[in-house]
């Protein structure tokens, strides 16, 4: 089983989850890797996709658009799992799936989607940024759920796997 995990990450707080997710599906013996989302031409040669992007404004980042819009017809013919990033705070804001999550899942024949909060770090952040953040009174800090995060990673495995023993 070979899974490609793809990642948009604008401030670097995606990749270090697509990171995880790839060492834990490694760790659970599957073969993978791990790419940004703007390097990926096509996704043939794997059985699995698994593509996440930060969310900025309710949407994707371009990168991660991108490869839907160049892979989308062979996204549909394997499985696929997306994930968002980018909610932040104890009671994550914004709250709720970002409003483009039933369109990807559409586009891509995803499985599920699984939103998982963010990091802010005002420091790495742009003027626009920061006045954006600012306004909005987003709080600062990394409320990623690193458990959460596993726990996804371990289902994903576990179902890949299941699928790999059903096919053999």
């Amino acid at each position: 089983m070979n899974v490609l995990i793809a990642f948009a990450s604008k401030h670097g707080s995606t990749g270090e989850i697509a990171r995880i997710i790839a060492q834990d599906l490694e760790n659970a013996g599957l073969s993978v890797e791990l790419r940004e989302a703007g390097e990926v031409d096509a996704v043939d040669e794997f059985d699995a996709v698994i593509l996440g992007s930060s969310i900025y404004v309710g949407q994707w980042q371009k990168d991660a658009l991108t490869l839907i819009d160049r892979t989308e017809a062979q996204l549909r013919d394997r499985q696929v799992w997306l994930f968002s990033s980018g909610p932040v705070g104890a009671d994550p804001f914004p709250a709720g799936e970002p409003p483009i999550t039933s369109e990807l899942i559409e586009r891509t024949g995803a499985n599920e989607h699984q939103s998982f909060t963010g990091k802010l770090d005002r420091a790495t952040l742009g003027f626009g940024e920061r006045l954006i953040t600012g306004v909005t009174r987003a709080p600062e800090g990394d409320f990623r759920d690193w458990d959460a995060i596993r726990a996804w990673a371990a289902y994903i495995a576990r179902t890949l796997k299941s699928d790999l023993a059903t096919t053999r």
